[in-house]
């Protein structure tokens, strides 16, 4: 079965609203081995919706609308399918029921537009909202089938979860389902990536292989279609150990929601390390990022943030023969904050960030240079010279997500 997503909503468009419904339906559809081939939005439009949909009629089997089921004049999208498929709206008994109890609970007056919520296609079995008002429907036309839902996704969530989704595994079964692997990988552009998997990526038929450029970092989803967990566990396996043995010096986890300062973070908990930090063109943003993880206290006992050379002298206590002879923005800068912020916190490792964040050079450095060190218990200190590109904003970024991946590692190899 082929199914295609459409959002409804000038909100959307406009930019006002996030489309998070058609992510988290994809991967509900996913799981019922119903692939989704195409998402759309409109805006609250009739007649464009009504084009949109002769248009789905020709590509999809399951053409499922998100939002535009309200109470006021914009809420079209069951007027507009009503007539493409030439059915009456009907109202639902239970959902008026519902209704009627909302506005005595609230002691408000119903004024006659909220009757729209509770109105469906007729033929079509509806969809209780749980959370809300207004009523969804799953409707088989002649070829095609419609599901309805409304936009929040406070309502469309648990209405999909509890009502839709037992429908179509009732009514459309499938023996196969879609499962995925997403493989994260730090250091490897999505160019040089897809091209170390070209041969990979091209022959791919099942599981297929697909690359996604994030902001310093790039993910593969891998994905298989088979009809149980084992089988699926077993394909993804296989290309997940080809993909190691090309490009696995540069993979760092696993999901799409487990980033390099979670890992980093669980990594140093896991060996019982600790880490601070000495940032000057990152302003903080390192020890900022790893504070946003859960139980980083275990690991990070605090930090320094030094800007100018004076700081640098004072908390820090650089040389100031050092500061004179090489500068702030100097590979000897960037060791000694590092070092002297591991004695200072007495910690395992020490990450310091010296450099230009741009948009202009200093100390004859042009923007984008940073000097990055991780100091080390037992281990001579790592210095590296990196040339970041974009704005300054990118570039501190940049800084920290390398310096997470310098303490990934050395972490590691002290296994």
């Amino acid at each position: 079965m082929k199914a295609e997503i459409i959002a409804v909503g000038t909100e959307l468009l406009l930019g006002q609203v996030v489309n998070t419904n058609a992510t988290f339906l994809s991967e509900e559809l996913a799981d019922l081995g119903i692939e989704v081939y195409y998402h759309t939005v409109v805006g609250d439009n009739p007649k464009r919706l009504e084009a949109l949909l002769q248009l789905a009629d020709t590509r999809s089997d399951l053409i499922i609308l998100c939002g535009g089921l309200g109470p006021t004049d914009d809420d079209l999208t069951k007027d507009v399918l009503a007539a493409h498929v030439g059915v009456s709206l009907v109202q639902n008994e239970a959902g008026l029921i519902q209704l009627n109890e909302f506005f005595e609970r609230a002691q408000r007056t119903m004024t006659p537009n909220n009757l729209r919520q509770v109105e469906t296609l007729a033929d079509a079995i509806p969809l209780p909202n749980r959370t809300g008002l207004a009523i969804g429907c799953l409707y088989h036309g002649e070829k095609n089938n419609y599901i309805l839902l409304p936009g929040p996704p406070s309502e469309l969530k648990p209405m999909f979860v509890e009502q839709a989704k037992p429908l179509l595994q009732k009514e459309f079964p499938s023996h196969e389902k879609l499962t995925s692997r997403v493989l994260r990988f730090y250091g490897i552009g999505e160019s040089s990536l897809v091209t170390e998997l070209a041969d990979m990526i091209e022959h791919q038929k099942n599981p297929t292989i697909a690359p996604y450029a994030k902001p310093n970092e790039v993910t593969l989803r891998i994905t298989a279609k088979t009809e149980d967990a084992l089988s699926a566990k077993t394909l993804l396996d296989q290309v997940e150990t080809e993909i190691m043995a090309r490009v696995g010096e540069f993979f760092y986890g696993y999901g799409e929601s487990n980033s390099l300062e979670q890992v980093v973070v669980e990594a140093l908990k896991q060996r019982h390390q600790t880490i601070t930090a000495a940032e000057s063109l990152t302003a903080g943003e390192f020890q900022s990022i790893i504070g946003e993880i859960s139980g980083v206290s275990a690991v990070f006992p605090g930090g320094f943030v030094t800007y100018s050379k004076a700081l640098k002298e004072k908390v820090l206590g650089v040389d100031h023969e050092l500061l004179e002879k090489y500068g702030a923005v100097s590979a000897e800068c960037a060791q000694a904050m590092a070092e002297r912020a591991r004695e200072l916190a007495g910690t395992d490792f020490a990450l310091s960030f010296t450099g230009v964040a741009g948009p202009t050079a200093l100390e004859d450095q042009p923007a984008g240079t940073v000097f990055i060190a991780l100091a080390q218990k037992d281990h001579p200190t790592i210095v590296t010279e990196n040339h970041f590109t974009r704005d300054r904003a990118y570039v501190r970024h940049s800084s920290v997500m390398k310096g997470l991946d310098l303490v990934r590692r050395a972490s590691l190899s002290k296994d």
